[in-house]
């Protein structure tokens, strides 16, 4: 039966000025005369039809009244017009981004007794328009739909957004974008504000805003003390060779100037394991980020999975999230910090300021700190390169207050990451600190009864174990080399004295380039390095140079043909080389001088 040609009348004559009054007297007269059996479901449609209506036209709040006209009047299913009512409701805030008035409505529907039903499909809905908002680049309204969700739901428990983040995350996440965007432009305060607004969604403590300082500036302002051991110098320009001649190098050159040797002492410094960030009053000690070519740095430090504290870069200043516990010692070296735990990094950026370390300069009492977590080599290359019998303590991943700590310098400048839209930086690594490092283990292991003898090894440098930067036809290589005398090795399952006796002793390396090439630095002056790689022109080929050829060896590049993975960094795609090449690159480091 249809419904009464009164209300027909009324919902026709629903216009964008009249709506309000109009549901009033569609209220009054559903009151009045109640519809029933077939006439009570043709009157739903229409209500639902109308609330439809309303919805297009961006009428949200008198949709949900019309949506609850039907939830008074349906015997069967009222909690399905409440939550479509409650969504378009939700809808109406949000349109009109009124965040205030929305978070009153979701704290409403919690507060009653059906909301339970009707929580988790409504928060569906406001994932769904978080979604849209962020695909827009829309941030901030993003950020509070999750929000909403996140509230209405009750926490991340049995949601996830559309790219499979949990809300928590997914609001961490956009909220470091935002952060990001204002410490860029210098408005720290305003991102102070904003972390603040969601802080304990995400779990996260409250930020302070710290100057960036080198450790030399911190100690000329009279907070510490500062021993240069070796003054700033010029790097030789690295030579790089590829098989098939130049190519036009597409990656940023690294600076050619190397930065000074020092010893830093501090008193009461704030630390982050797995960090580079040190604390000191209203100053962060970071040379890198406060390094004059630090504008095309991604400093991922505070930003990467597994670490302890949040922290967000721009202009001079830092935003650093204060740690909910800390631990104190009384003195320490730092030999922790943002990646200590990969190899490559270590041997590069850790290992060498064990040099400072050794110098007199250097208080003989203070032990080693380091991150936990360290593969075994790792401490076998302290062992060797630490001359004055340190003690080693390893700190967990919980904020660490140094009453008196010791610093060291990175012996170039190498960001991790370059900002999006820069050219990959490709850091020039200076050959007299490597030498330094080579010579000091080479006279401990020799010391220790290690054989260094030459042995003409031609080795192949296996990637088996590894997912990024493979050779994918590493079999079909291995078949073209073993005639000539190669063997297979894979160096993480060696200890690093075999390593060290292994690279010493070869004429060939052959190997894809990547962490396990660093052990180059410890080859003869005559040996001969091919290094394996994508076709990118965008490549870290003058870094790779310089630490190789720090030895005397030379290093000649092969490139093959990118095998393209979505998700993948160029810097880290797999790669196959024709047998044909490799051939010819044997043929050319294996002629006579």
């Amino acid at each position: 039966m249809r419904p009464t040609a009164t209300f027909l009348d009324l919902v026709r004559s629903i216009g964008s000025g009249n709506a309000a009054r109009v549901l009033d007297r569609l209220v009054s007269l559903l009151e009045a005369e109640p519809p029933s059996g077939s006439r009570a479901a043709s009157t739903l449609r229409h209500l639902e039809t109308l609330g439809f209506r309303l919805e297009g036209g961006a009428q949200f709040g008198d949709a949900a009244r019309a949506y609850a006209l039907a939830a008074a009047i349906d015997p069967h299913d009222p909690q399905r017009w409440h939550q479509i009512g409650a969504a378009a409701r939700l809808r109406g805030f949000i349109e009109q981004e009124h965040w205030h008035d929305a978070s009153a409505f979701v704290a409403e529907l919690r507060s009653r007794d059906r909301a339970g039903t009707i929580l988790h499909v409504t928060a569906r809905t406001l994932l769904q328009l978080g979604w849209t908002r962020e695909c827009r680049g829309r941030a901030e309204p993003a950020v509070q739909c999750y929000r909403l969700a996140y509230d209405l739901n009750g926490g991340d428990t049995g949601l996830a957004t559309v790219d499979g983040d949990s809300l928590s995350r997914k609001i961490r996440n956009l909220r470091i974008l935002q952060m990001n965007a204002l410490a860029e432009a210098g408005r720290h305060e305003e991102a102070v504000v904003l972390h603040e607004s969601t802080r304990s969604i995400v779990g996260l403590g409250p930020v302070g805003i710290y100057g960036i300082v080198t450790a030399r500036q911190a100690a000329g302002e009279g907070h510490g003390r500062y021993h240069e051991l070796r003054p700033g110098r010029q790097i030789a320009d690295p030579a790089v060779t590829f098989l098939d001649g130049p190519i036009p190098l597409t990656s940023q050159p690294g600076t050619l100037d190397a930065p000074p040797q020092y010893v830093a002492l501090f008193q009461d410094c704030l630390t982050f394991p797995r960090s580079n960030v040190v604390l000191r009053g209203e100053r962060l000690i970071y040379d890198l980020a406060a390094h004059p070519l630090s504008g095309v740095a991604d400093i991922k430090d505070g930003v990467n999975p597994g670490q302890i504290m949040t922290a967000v870069w721009g202009h001079g200043r830092a935003l650093i999230e204060a740690p909910s516990e800390i631990r104190e010692i009384d003195a320490g070296l730092m030999l922790f910090g943002f990646q200590s735990r990969q190899y490559g990094h270590w041997l590069l950026e850790f290992v060498p300021r064990m040099l400072c370390f050794n110098d007199p300069e250097c208080p003989a009492g203070f032990p080693l700190c380091v991150d936990d977590g360290m593969p075994e080599t790792h401490r076998q290359i302290i062992e060797l390169v630490d001359t004055r019998d340190r003690p080693i303590i390893t700190l967990p991943p919980i904020a660490t207050r140094f009453r008196e700590l010791g610093l060291a310098p990175v012996p170039a400048f190498f960001p991790f990451d370059t900002r999006p839209g820069i050219p990959i930086y490709d850091a020039i690594w200076p050959r007299d600190i490597l030498a330094a490092v080579r010579d000091r283990i080479l006279q401990r292991l020799a010391a220790d009864g290690v054989d260094l003898q030459r042995t003409g090894r031609r080795i192949i440098l296996s990637r088996r174990g590894f997912t990024q930067r493979q050779l994918v036809n590493e079999a079909e290589i291995v078949e073209t080399l073993r005639p000539h005398g190669f063997e297979v090795v894979q160096p993480e399952q060696l200890t690093f004295a075999e390593q060290v006796e292994m690279y010493h002793a070869a004429d060939i390396i052959v190997g894809s380039a990547s962490s396990a090439l660093i052990n180059c630095i410890f080859c003869r002056p005559d040996a001969q390095v091919v290094a394996l790689a994508h076709e990118s022109p965008e490549f870290y080929f003058r870094g790779f140079t310089s630490f190789v050829e720090s030895s005397g060896a030379r290093l000649q590049f092969v490139r093959g043909t990118t095998l393209q993975a979505e998700g993948v960094h160029p810097m880290h795609a797999n790669y196959v080389v024709p047998p044909a090449t490799m051939r010819r690159a044997l043929e050319r480091v294996t002629v006579a001088p």
